[in-house]
């Protein structure tokens, strides 16, 4: 059978489109497969429907990876101003995102994520590539190419490009295909983990979250390897938010992690301020005026239920300083994560010591390996989105 195809793309992502159209504007013939009945599904559910497609602030501390030099080569041949001149030639308006500190980096489509699936597929489009969905492969053995077995026949080419994906948000076609693809042609495969994930509690805390659900803040949060200051939110099941997704990429089960809950106040500075201008008050009133008042509630019958109805006169200052403490630094220790279900990325992946940092490509020659189904991880807010652009069009370059 001779391959009927110079490449076959597995998966219709952001990585794999952007490989294939990159490939195909050098005159590639290309063809894209994808299990799903729809492109790019992702993209689409991605920012809240808006899509956070890059970030202005891409460097390689960004991203986890056992080796955090790999990315460097593809972020820096692709970058976000690339991403960002296609954008425009395409007319999509875009906005930085703002937060409570200023403006954060991250860009969205001012109108609809949609408008970037179009922009991939008509790009796909000029350039000649053909996509086929729903689109189940079976089997794929390589002999002078590269042999699919599918449920649409029979297919074959002379290189083969792995975008399908990590086990991330199953319902949305996340599998470990791409994982057993590397290990059959003996790449080596890290453990994959849940990233940019909510965490869970049990017991008294998950009560206490339950009854805060819907309600978010600024915090300082901080495990043994990093620390954010985002935003909180609590849930039912625990806590979430970008605050709480950042820090999840860096979590380990059995770890603590610490929460500011007053970020760039001095809390023993504050409470004793409390104490000196408001003697006669309750602290649950006079702390409501910088936390939010049910949130200060539920602290309340967590950290100081004894003296709740105590005046801040009667407070001793060495109680309050410790109370300031526990404010400050916050210990909980999650149960767990919310696992791929709701995991917004995979950790871990195909072992960047069997790829090409340039290429992408393996030690099997003609077959490459871009996106998730990597060990590279982008922090929320774009990362993730730049480093599919990247690795994708470092692949596209090479085929």
């Amino acid at each position: 059978m001779n391959p009927s195809w110079d490449t076959i793309v597995l998966g219709a992502g952001a990585a794999g489109l952007m490989c294939a159209m990159t490939a195909a504007r050098r005159g590639r013939r290309v063809l894209v497969l994808d299990r799903s009945n729809k492109p790019a599904k992702k993209i689409l559910m991605s920012g809240g429907g808006r899509c956070n497609f890059t970030n202005l602030e891409i460097g390689p501390e960004r991203f986890l990876s056992a080796n955090p030099h790999f990315c460097k080569s593809a972020l820096s041949r692709y970058t976000q101003w690339d991403f960002i001149e296609l954008v425009e030639r395409h007319g999509i308006e875009y906005v930085e995102k703002e937060t409570i500190n200023g403006l954060s980096g991250q860009l969205f489509c001012r109108q609809s994520s949609k408008q970037i699936v179009a922009m991939l597929l008509d790009e796909c489009h000029q350039a000649g590539v053909e996509i086929r969905l729903s689109c189940e492969t079976a089997d794929v053995t390589r002999k002078d190419g590269f042999f699919l077995a599918t449920d649409q026949g029979k297919l074959a080419a002379d290189t083969l490009v792995v975008a399908c994906g990590g086990l991330s948000i199953p319902s949305l076609g996340g599998s470990d295909f791409g994982y057993r693809l590397a290990e059959q042609f003996g790449l080596r495969v890290l453990p994959t983990v849940a990233g940019l994930v909510p965490l869970t509690f049990t017991g008294k805390l998950q009560g206490h979250f339950g009854h805060l659900s819907g309600l978010s803040c600024e915090v300082l949060i901080s495990s043994q390897r990093a620390a954010f200051r985002e935003d909180l939110l609590f849930t039912h099941r625990g806590l979430s938010g970008p605050a709480i997704l950042q820090i999840s990429s860096y979590w380990r089960p059995g770890e603590a992690i610490h929460i500011d809950l007053l970020p760039g106040h001095d809390s023993t500075a504050l409470l004793l301020g409390l104490k000196r201008d408001h003697p006669r008050s309750l602290l649950r009133t006079r702390l409501a005026t910088v936390l939010p008042g049910k949130l200060v509630q539920e602290l309340e019958s967590l950290l100081w239920p004894e003296r709740g109805d105590d005046l801040l006169a009667d407070w001793p200052d060495r109680q309050l300083e410790a109370l300031a403490l526990q404010l400050a630094k916050w210990e909980l220790k999650p149960a767990a994560t919310e696992g791929y279900r709701t995991a917004e990325v995979t950790l871990g992946g195909v072992d960047t010591r069997d790829l090409s940092s340039k290429t992408m490509e393996s030690p099997v020659p003609g077959l490459f390996f871009i996106g998730e189904v990597v060990d590279v991880t982008g922090h929320l807010g774009g990362f993730n989105f730049q480093w599919a652009w990247s690795s994708g069009h470092a692949a596209g370059e090479a085929l």
